[in-house]
């Protein structure tokens, strides 16, 4: 059998997500499935019903819209099935793994500290803007088992940078 994609890398390990994750993905795969997807479909079929579809814009645009819905409900199938939820607190709440809060301090050469707060979260769900940090992400493989005090080094196209961590805090698991 030839593969025309590659599988799964089994040496990465299981993709990791926090349960509020999780659960985002799964409403967005309900919402494109029951409202977006039947929406569009009645579109394409009004749109159909009004004669020549060779240079009907709005059915042309309807079938692209339906194709895209499509993809993205295949793939977030796909990722949901493949995921692992993490869904407990760590035993050692005082170093940061998967799904903590991390406020780190970082001291510039002119004396000033600038602090950020990250919390580390799987690929699916990172997003800078609200300070989710890839487990991927250089940045949160340094903070991965430290704890408050630590100083963490991470090397940036700009050079090493020095952050030390101030606060570990791991936020309630939903349902509780």
């Amino acid at each position: 059998m030839i593969r025309t994609k590659p599988g799964p890398d089994k040496a990465s390990g299981p993709s990791y997500i926090t349960a509020e994750g999780f659960h985002t993905l799964k409403a967005e795969l309900k919402y494109l499935w029951k409202e977006k997807r039947p929406e569009v479909t009645q579109a394409v079929r009004e749109a159909a019903a009004q004669g020549d579809r060779s240079e009907n814009a709005e059915y042309i645009y309807g079938k692209k819209q339906l194709r895209e819905i499509d993809r993205r409900i295949r793939f977030l199938t796909k990722r949901t099935e493949a995921l692992t939820v993490v869904d407990r607190l760590p035993d050692d709440q005082t170093r940061a793994f998967f799904g903590a809060w991390v406020t780190v301090e970082e001291v510039s050469p002119e004396g000033a500290a600038q602090e950020h707060c990250y919390r580390i979260v799987g690929s699916d769900e990172f997003d800078l803007s609200r300070g989710y940090l890839s487990i991927n992400s250089p940045m949160a493989r340094a903070l991965l088992g430290k704890r408050v005090d630590d100083e963490v080094v991470v090397r940036t196209p700009t050079g090493s940078r020095e952050w030390t961590i101030i606060e570990i805090r791991y936020p309630a698991l939903v349902g509780e």
